[in-house]
């Protein structure tokens, strides 16, 4: 039988290849912008075990030498509109990364926020044929969880396991080498539509890259955004982006819940330009410079100038209160948080022990979002910013740059996945993936 994941465990043997010859590259597709960073191992940064220095704490076992922004061409939605555009910029990034770092990037680590992607959660219980725990048992527990039916032109992206459970012994994150009769386990499965994913495969393709892994968006800015302590209790990160925002819910480390919705900043400016009868630059600079979502009896006296070179005089010269603008922004965000608000109602988000809420993404920094947003999602609400990574330009350190440090986290110290354990292939669910990833092993 073919194994459903030998696409996924080609490119994390890939990753390995890569990270063992010192260098490998990320990108961050967005719909504003996107970002490239060249990642060197250095082992030798890596804190001992029992320092009380967690890898983090800007000590982790690699460092950033290389990065390179621009600004995102032919995507919308987090997804490719146009090839050739989006590959011209994909290739700007990557260049500008290669050359602050001095070297060649073969192989990229990829996330992505559109796709649609849906989220799972499955069971699976086993009985074990020795006393002990074995790796053999771990791949034929999670061979055993019963894989909805998620249609043609779906994929899978993540399959994590989140919890074990070995006799009555439950939240066990390891069970390897412990002693029980029967073993449970419980997986997050992340599914993504074929054809987005087959795009940006093939934009790199023709950038001469090969992609070494797949995340989605929505996991690496919670790696990046939520501190230990969140990411243990449960908290949900929001990653507001151009062009989408990214829900994810942690618990115990692990991502429990992931959804996408298609509206962020794009859509606010594009209210702006409509608004105010501007261009779409322009519109962006006022939303930048002067925007925010939280009105003042200030607001009315303040002016701001319209500007503009359409050559028109008076037009040109237009201007608008602040109270306006406002007027303009809030509808569209308050949108954007009531969508938020449904995903998390229908995850079952208010029954985990925490209520935590981190705001993170570019859009995230419009003033006064924080105090709408705790007024639409719960008190509980923060805004986050990515965790130091040694060697992070710091142009690249704000909440716009959560997914590329996630991203760094996810190809330096990869989660367990489904694919890392090996099953018999008697042992595969009768409705197995068979259809898995075949978007990337099509084109090897």
């Amino acid at each position: 039988m073919i194994d459903p994941y030998k696409a996924q465990r080609a490119m994390r043997n890939m990753r390995r290849a890569a990270m063992q010859r010192g260098v490998i590259g990320i990108l961050d597709v967005g719909t504003f912008k996107i970002a490239a960073l060249v990642l060197k191992l250095d082992p030798s940064a890596t804190p001992a075990q029992g320092s009380g220095v967690g890898q983090l704490a800007g000590q982790a076992g690699f460092r950033v030498i290389g990065a390179g922004t621009t600004r995102s061409r032919g995507v919308r939605f987090g997804e490719i509109a146009a090839m050739s555009e989006t590959e011209r910029a994909v290739r700007t990034a990557l260049q500008a990364a290669q050359k602050m770092a001095q070297t060649r990037v073969d192989h990229v680590i990829l996330c992505m926020a559109g796709g649609s992607v849906r989220s799972y959660g499955l069971a699976g219980e086993v009985e074990l044929e020795d006393t002990t725990v074995a790796e053999d048992d771990i791949g034929r527990v999670l061979a055993a969880c019963e894989v909805p039916d998620f249609g043609e032109g779906r994929d899978v992206l993540h399959a994590q396991p989140v919890n074990f459970a070995l006799d009555h012994r439950s939240g066990l994150s390891d069970p390897r080498g412990q002693t029980g009769s029967r073993l449970a386990c419980d997986m997050h499965l992340l599914t993504v539509d074929t054809s987005v994913v087959s795009n940006l495969v093939q934009c790199l393709r023709r950038c001469d890259v090969e992609l070494a892994g797949v995340a989605s968006a929505a996991y690496v800015s919670g790696k990046a955004a939520l501190v230990e302590d969140e990411q243990e209790l449960g908290a949900a990160c929001i990653d507001i982006g151009g062009g989408a925002t990214a829900v994810s819910v942690f618990i115990k480390k692990h991502m429990i819940y992931a959804d996408g919705i298609r509206l962020g900043g794009d859509h606010v400016t594009n209210d702006i330009s409509k608004g105010l009868q501007v261009d779409f630059a322009t519109a962006e600079r006022i939303k930048t410079f002067h925007g925010g979502v939280q009105a003042t009896s200030m607001d009315d006296r303040e002016l701001i100038e319209i500007g503009g070179n359409s050559g028109d005089w008076d037009k040109d010269r237009r201007t608008v209160s602040r109270s306006e603008l406002i007027g303009i922004m809030r509808p569209r965000v308050e949108e954007i948080l009531e969508e938020v608000r449904a995903r998390l109602d229908a995850a079952g988000f208010d029954h985990l022990p925490s209520q935590q809420i981190v705001l993170t993404g570019g859009a995230s920094q419009t003033p006064g979002l924080d105090g709408l947003a705790a007024r639409i999602l719960g008190p509980q609400v923060r805004m986050g910013r990515p965790l130091r990574v040694y060697g992070l330009p710091q142009a690249a350190t704000g909440p716009a740059f959560s997914a590329s440090v996630g991203l760094c986290l996810f190809a330096a110290y990869p989660q367990d996945e489904w694919w890392d354990f090996d099953a018999p292939a008697d042992r595969y669910p009768a409705r197995s993936l068979r259809r898995a990833l075949r978007w990337f092993r099509d084109n090897w």
